[in-house]
């Protein structure tokens, strides 16, 4: 049995994810694409579709049809985009068409030299860890000889492949989930970074008209993403949007990474609102705008903002693992109104349990419309409610023979107090997590897929934010 390689088809958080011709090459993809429908077919439908999408990065057409080629080869109908679109787009598409699964190829902010390949369960979902490991399993005991491939363009001839456009269905449920004709009669001028990703294109074709005006950076194919170091919207990346907010006069800046489910916000003045800010932002529009209820899901990693709002319009708030895998399952049983985590990526109800950032930009932009605020009056009013919060996170590369140590040392270190705090609360269920008395919290965990020790705090000012990350580098001892 020939497993070469196999080894190296590890799932992380969301999806497999590797260099492109190091370790995601056509062989590896086409053995986890077979490992995917073996599992689909023991599932025993009399008739399993797949629906399969792409992004912008190098090949990510062709490693699509490579993945197809498998799928329909194992008798199993594909629906593919006929163009690179976003992985919201795909996992909409998923749940529209009833299909057992959606691929979807992409290594979303990941930089340049990676790609990716990640599954959708039928609700259009991130698939659950039980699927994950019995596909990985899969893959493990899989001789490439039982790999089965079919010409693309016969797949086409015969029926088994067709391709297909997403995107109607898809931009006519955000039309149902915000009012799109009154944002284009919003006098507003809004820079929107696409990051060369396949959010390309969407905004514009979503709202562009009447008075409301789009002006787009970094748009169309590019998959080297020039001048930026990855397309993940955050901070460090999104100075050429700041710039163009600041040149424009534009309202706000609106910015979706690779794959287009997350989303990063730059004020009026060019500043950067952090990703914890934004989600309690959206929270607060869907429950004073809006007036809609319903529980709230939130990452270990994200805001006690939430928890504030959740115990002022008395609805519940859960807490999950980071990774959007583990949000959507708890938003499914609840049916929360909301999903978010650090990382910038949001869901709804009422749409897909999955991350959207071109929904929550629609989100956004329709809370500044409906309150005339500009977004640091949001942030603003937001601090009147629930208090100054501010957040940082570090991250420091380590010898991966040094995770044990680490681990031992922080798990050895129980205090009652940091930074002159009480310790009101300590979790372990994702990492190290100190809730101080004054709502602060300092959090130490490990990347689930790099030699990465990752801190993070949230306080009530900078000063007491940089403290407590100083104070958890001594901690890990580092």
């Amino acid at each position: 049995m020939d497993k070469k390689n196999s080894s190296s088809i590890k799932f992380g958080t969301d999806g497999w994810r590797g260099i492109i011709a190091e370790d995601f090459t056509f062989e590896n993809l086409r053995l986890c694409s077979q490992a995917t429908a073996d599992f689909i077919k023991g599932q025993n439908n009399p008739d399993p579709l797949v629906v399969v999408g792409y992004d912008t990065r190098f090949a990510s057409a062709d490693f699509a049809r490579a993945a197809a080629e498998v799928m329909a080869a194992n008798d199993i109908r594909v629906l593919i985009n006929s163009s690179p679109c976003p992985t919201p787009v795909v996992s909409h598409a998923t749940k529209t068409y009833q299909a057992s699964a959606g691929i979807v190829i992409t290594a979303s902010h990941n930089p340049a030299r990676w790609s990716g390949y990640k599954i959708k369960s039928g609700d259009g979902s991130s698939a659950p860890a039980g699927i994950i490991q019995a596909i990985e399993t899969g893959i493990e005991n899989l001789e490439r000889s039982n790999i089965k491939r079919l010409d693309f363009e016969y797949g086409l001839k015969s029926g088994l492949i067709q391709k297909e456009d997403f995107a109607p269905h898809y931009l006519e449920k955000l039309g149902s989930l915000v009012d799109i004709d009154q944002l284009k009669k919003a006098p507003l001028k809004v820079v929107f970074d696409a990051m060369f990703g396949a959010g390309s294109g969407y905004l514009s074709r979503i709202l562009e008209g009447e008075q409301l005006g789009i002006i787009e950076i970094n748009a169309g194919l590019n998959p080297a993403f020039p001048g930026i170091k990855q397309p993940e919207p955050i901070g460090p990346n999104l100075q050429k949007l700041a710039a163009a907010v600041r040149e424009t006069g534009a309202c706000a800046g609106l910015a979706t990474d690779g794959d287009a489910d997350r989303l990063g916000i730059i004020d009026e003045q060019g500043r950067f609102l952090n990703t914890l800010q934004v989600y309690s932002l959206l929270v607060l529009y869907l429950l004073e705008i809006r007036g809609q209820r319903g529980a709230v899901v939130k990452t270990i990693t994200s805001s006690s903002m939430i928890q504030r709002l959740g115990e002022i319009y008395n609805v519940p708030v859960y807490e999950v693992p980071v990774g959007f895998k583990h949000v959507a399952p708890v938003m499914v049983e609840h049916d929360a109104l909301a999903g978010g985590e650090e990382s910038g990526g949001y869901g709804y109800r009422g749409h897909i349990p999955e991350r959207d950032g071109i929904l929550s930009a629609l989100f956004f932009l329709d809370y500044m419309v409906k309150t005339g605020k500009n977004p640091s009056q949001l942030v603003q009013y937001l601090y009147s409610l629930v208090g100054p919060h501010y957040y940082e996170r570090a991250d420091y590369e380590f010898p991966a023979e040094q995770r044990e140590h680490i681990i031992n040392r922080v798990s050895d270190f129980k205090p009652s107090s940091i930074d002159g705090r009480h310790i009101a609360k300590i979790d372990t269920f994702d990492g190290f997590r100190y809730t101080l008395s004054d709502r602060s919290w300092l959090l130490i965990r490990f990347s689930g897929t790099e030699p990465l020790l990752r801190i993070y705090a949230e306080g009530s000012t900078p000063e007491q934010v940089a403290r407590l990350l100083d104070e958890g580098k001594r901690i890990a001892g580092l």
